[in-house]
């Protein structure tokens, strides 16, 4: 079978980037001549600050300013050579006086970034592994996913889940040497702290077990010498561990630092290590500005800065108790989220502090899963008392305003974020519209369904009536699944809306390629649901095509979809799904940007097929349209093999038949990873041969009557052809050709039913193209609470 072209993750993040940047929360410019570190200039207005990460204020230190002046007008704009031939006269000093904050050996780097792409792939070798924190920082994912070309296996943990990393631990024990383990000190969206005495005591319990921390983050407020939060929290850095701390944000200057304890990698690390062996090194003006700061690091000047910046936090923890605003973490770090649940209110809530007075950061994805888009609220020295009361009233005062004008509410934020007990709200009506909410599709009317939604796929009335007699009351969770219909009407009985909704076990790589299929799968052996989730999909896994109606026409269309994603949100709610899929569209939707802005992630479906069959024109015409080339095909591949099989088309299998045809079912299914799906219970076959609308379309070989190749086709009550599913026997593909002569017959039989078109679905559609297929490109929109699945996925592919 043709290989599905998987999604691009990058295509998905750089549409929920465009959308921001539109919305004027992303890729600004700072303007003014000046900058205090209080306010920041932004469109000729000046804002109170509330997004540094310089949070003791050390850059506008004057004598840090003092020291870089200084080391430009002694040393130039830059020192243009390698680090491995000869090092900036400021630069020994630096690292005395950072060695002396960590009381460890340091190896200074350009930013943290290069210092990671450096130090792993040195630190890591080929027989070690990696586990990475779900939420651990994109610089140190991308480090480590460099290692795959080594052959180094790289697999993640749910956040701060201890228990699925012991898990980790004990099944990489007997294959590899050590075990690294990375995470953040301080996680830079919510500001939470990675366990890090729990992770030290793992790690004596697994000697194999090696710590990797990135504490930019938690560097210079807190701590002996403000080491960080790594250090405050450790007596000692063991020799199984490496710290990355920095020397910007809160230190006030620029690049980065690694703390190595254990000599022998130390040793290697500085002596070659990627980019810090080949990179430029750090200006001169950084290094002294580095050194100025490191040396009031050592002096008891650091606690009282520390000190200052306390009183500032727990300050404004004390005035955001007062308010219902959604705060994600309570911590005593410097970093803060307010909770906003969809992009679009997010949007709204960031504009309307600008309007304010008040800058913040829109936290949105990939940093957190587009449905826990929020505001992230940095506190530094900068900023007053005042400044820190009038921004906490702003967002008490807006916040509300910016829900309601982008239809949610707090419940909506607090089930998004998993907040307590909170369930969204179930919308049964508006003034304008009315809605019927149905668990079966024989309480919904036959022709209105039929006439809005169940025009081109197996969904008609009839269809999803077999479908629901199928998926239901079997052995299996995979094969039982759960209805919803939604029809939503004017006052006057026009439909506005109509879709249905279906719940039911996924694979989490269902779509991924074929190398994650694959690991994945292995993992499957001994844990058939392994990476697995619930999901809440428009249309379900049996059906594609167009699955929701809009009448884009109607003034009232836009409340209609609100009420869907609400309704929604609800039976996610009470049944506990993991996701939540609106397919299948076709590119540029016009409902693109609106599904942005609730929080939805657009990813790439396979490519869907259809044929279109003039009236009254026959075989012989439609084989002559195609171009020369593919009439070549046809004669060659396809014609010239008929007479050497049997066809039969019969809408009744015996129990062997059966037997049969599920079993060539199954051949395709393995031999298809690209789309990776549960396989379907054999009663879906055996209410296919009892159903008046499907029959089968048997090759059979004619030297024994064995049957080859079937095609399972359904014929909807618009006249559309739906070939379904296909088997094959894979012993005869190339002899008979088995698969194009599957697809010829289902055209030939379409023709003879007289058919409006054939709805030839998804993958192979290089070979259905060459007979007169039109391929379009379809995307799905995807509402996670939880990146989990989608990152280790990307790991598993390269991504």
């Amino acid at each position: 079978m043709a290989k599905i072209k998987p999604n691009n993750f990058l295509d998905s993040v750089n549409d929920i980037f465009t959308d921001a940047i539109n919305q004027g929360v992303l890729h600004l410019y700072a303007d003014g001549d000046s900058f205090s570190g209080r306010k920041i200039g932004i469109n000729k207005r000046s804002l109170f600050h509330f997004g540094t990460t310089g949070y003791l204020g050390l850059e506008q230190d004057p004598r840090l300013k003092k020291a870089a002046i200084h080391a430009i007008e002694h040393y130039g704009t830059q020192f243009p050579l390698s680090k491995s031939y000869i090092s900036n006269p400021l630069y020994q000093k630096l690292e005395e006086r950072v060695s002396a904050i960590f009381n460890h050996p340091v190896v200074i780097t350009k930013n943290s970034t290069l210092g990671h792409i450096g130090v792993i792939p040195s630190a890591v070798k080929d027989q070690d592994a990696i586990i990475l924190d779900h939420q651990v920082h994109w610089s140190v994912q991308s480090a480590a996913k460099m290692l795959k070309s080594r052959s180094v296996p790289i697999d993640m943990i749910r956040h701060n889940d201890l228990n699925m990393l012991e898990d980790k631990i004990k099944s990489y024990s007997n294959s590899r040497k050590r075990i690294w383990y990375m995470a953040d000190g301080i996680y830079s969206m919510y500001g939470d702290y990675a366990p890090i005495k729990a992770l030290k005591t793992l790690s004596l319990k697994y000697p194999q077990l090696h710590l990797y921390f990135d504490d930019v983050h938690g560097m210079s407020w807190i701590g002996k010498n403000d080491a960080g939060y790594v250090m405050s929290e450790l007596e000692e850095l063991s020799e199984n561990m490496l710290l990355f701390g920095t020397l910007s944000k809160t230190f006030g200057a620029s690049g980065s630092v690694l703390v190595c304890s254990n000599k022998k990698m130390y040793r290697e690390i500085k002596t070659f290590g990627g980019p810090l062996t080949f990179s430029a090194q750090l200006e001169p003006a950084s290094v002294a500005a580095a050194t100025a700061s490191a040396e009031i690091h050592l002096t008891p000047e650091i606690y009282q800065l520390q000190e200052d910046l306390k009183k500032r936090i727990q300050y404004f923890k004390t005035v955001i108790n007062q308010t219902d605003l959604p705060l994600i973490d309570h911590n005593d770090s410097p970093v803060f989220f307010i909770g906003t649940g969809m992009p679009q209110t997010g949007y709204s809530f960031v504009n309307r502090l600008m309007k304010e007075g008040y800058y913040t950061n829109l936290g949105l994805f990939p940093a957190v899963p587009v449905k826990n888009t929020g505001v992230r609220i940095t506190i530094s020295r900068h900023n007053q008392l005042e400044d820190i009361k009038g921004l906490v009233e702003a967002m008490a005062y807006h916040l509300p305003k910016a829900l309601e004008e982008t239809n949610s509410d707090l419940s909506r934020v607090r089930h998004a974020f998993r907040m307590g007990n909170a369930k969204p709200k179930e919308t049964t009506a508006s003034d304008a519209l009315s809605i019927q909410i149905e668990n079966s599709i024989e309480n919904i009317d036959q022709d209105l369904w039929n006439t809005t939604i169940g025009g081109q796929g197996l969904h008609d009335w009839e269809g999803l009536r077999f479908l629901e007699q199928t998926f239901r009351n079997n052995p299996l969770k995979e094969h039982n699944w759960r209805f919803w219909y939604i029809v939503i009407t004017d006052k006057k009985d026009h439909p506005v809306l109509a879709t249905f909704l279906s719940a039911s076990l996924w694979k989490d790589d269902m779509l991924a390629n074929v190398t994650a299929s694959k690991a994945v799968e292995a993992e499957r052996v001994n844990d058939p649901y392994y990476m697995t989730s619930m999901v809440l999909s428009t249309g379900c896994l049996f059906t594609e095509g167009q699955h929701l109606y809009i009448d884009a026409q109607h003034d009232f269309h836009k409340e209609a979809l609100h009420i869907l994603l609400k309704n929604l949100e609800h039976i996610e709610s009470n049944i506990k799904t993991e996701m939540s899929v609106l397919r299948d569209f076709p590119k540029d939707h016009f409902l693109e940007a609106f599904f942005h802005g609730q929080g939805f992630v657009k990813i790439r479906m396979p490519e869907a097929c259809m044929v279109e069959l003039k009236p009254n024109e026959s075989l012989e015409d439609y084989c002559n349209q195609l171009s020369s080339r593919n009439r070549r095909h046809l004669r060659k591949d396809i014609l010239a093999h008929t007479d050497l099989i049997q066809v039969d088309i019969v809408d009744h299998l015996s129990v062997n038949a059966l037997q049969r045809v599920h079993e060539l079912y199954d051949h395709v299914r393995n031999n298809n990873l690209g789309l990776n799906t549960f396989p379907y219970p054999i009663q879906l076959f055996k209410n296919m041969s009892e159903h008046k609308d499907w029959e089968f379309i048997l090759i059979k070989s004619p030297k024994d009557d064995k049957i080859i190749g079937v095609m399972f086709c359904y014929r909807n009550v618009n006249q559309t052809y739906i070939p379904s599913l296909v088997g094959l026997d894979y012993e005869y593909l190339e002899i008979y050709g088995t698969y194009r002569q599957l697809l010829y017959q289902t055209i030939k039989r379409a023709k003879a039913l007289e058919c409006k078109q054939i709805n030839f679905g998804i993958t192979a559609s290089f070979e259905k193209k060459k007979l007169g297929a039109t391929v379009e490109e379809k995307f799905a929109f995807i509402q996670t609470s939880d990146n989990f699945a989608l990152e280790l996925l990307g790991i598993l592919e390269g991504q």
